[in-house]
């Protein structure tokens, strides 16, 4: 069949969430073929590897989109499981990993594959699971602390939630710098989920991550801004020398107060406790 065929629907679901089947382009194209989704990619692998203990323990993806962070941990001796609820994307995640499988910088055994909505994971994939990884999720879901307890029920003790969020106080200070003033004030800032727009529908705060993070009794080990300081240039750097400085500046603030309070997404790594002996 025609893609043109059969209108896509870009309404929410039943749940209140957004999926992305049709848009894999304009993912691919605006978030990753672009400057800030190189920057956002790049602050990823400095920073993982010291927010998180990496010992190639199996990995729960959530989310995983076009699939650049299940590559990443694959490529890292990780077993991966990569869930995620639109078609579109996951096809297009397997056709991209399959190209880096005949590459040699993963075995095809080490990706595994879910067609599931978060919702579905304690059913479909309930582990325990000794690290989830879980980016750029919530800020889609109608309920987004319901997903965070979700997520802290499929941790194994001692497990780790490598967790990125939309966040609402900078896309706040964002409409401000863009003269959206009445938007900032009234604090109307979630995207409706309609069309190919990609303003989040649930942008969360650090606030209240920090509270659905002690309700479901996870320990906060660290947090970082990720794009702290990209978003507010007025002219985007050409040279790679001006790229190059960027990057610096985003790394050597990106973990300091107050900086990382404004990054466009903000890391968390939480553990869940060790049970009782």
């Amino acid at each position: 069949m025609n893609p043109t065929d059969t209108p896509i629907s870009y309404e929410l679901t039943s749940a209140g969430d957004r999926y992305f089947d049709g848009l894999v382009d304009k993912f691919s194209r605006s978030l990753y073929q672009a400057p800030r989704g190189e920057l956002r990619l790049a602050m990823l692998d400095y920073l993982l590897p010291d927010m998180l203990t990496l010992n190639a323990q199996p990995v729960l993806d959530v989310g995983g989109g076009l699939g650049q962070l299940s590559a990443w941990f694959a490529e890292r001796g990780h077993a991966v499981t990569m869930a995620e609820p639109s078609l579109d994307m996951l096809a297009h995640a397997s056709v991209w990993h399959a190209e880096r499988i005949a590459a040699g910088a993963m075995l095809p055994e080490q990706l595994d594959y879910l067609s599931a909505p978060l919702q579905a994971l304690p059913q479909q994939a309930p582990g325990p699971w000794p690290l989830i990884t879980c980016h750029a999720v919530l800020e889609w879901l109608g309920e987004p602390r319901q997903a965070m307890q979700t997520l802290a029920s499929l941790l194994a003790p001692g497990g780790q939630l490598s967790l990125m969020v939309f966040n609402r106080d900078a896309l706040r200070f964002s409409n401000v710098v863009k003269g959206n003033l009445q938007k900032a004030l009234s604090d109307q800032l979630e995207g409706k989920g309609k069309r190919q727009r990609l303003t989040p529908i649930s942008p969360v705060t650090h606030d209240e991550i920090c509270q659905w993070g002690a309700e479901n009794g996870l320990i906060m080990d660290s947090v970082a801004g990720v794009r702290i300081f990209q978003d507010y240039l007025r002219q985007p750097p050409g040279k790679e020398s001006e790229q190059a400085t960027l990057l610096a500046l985003e790394k050597q603030y990106c973990r300091q107060d107050p900086h990382w309070r404004l990054g466009r997404y903000l890391l968390y790594t939480f553990t869940k406790p060790e049970a009782d002996q």
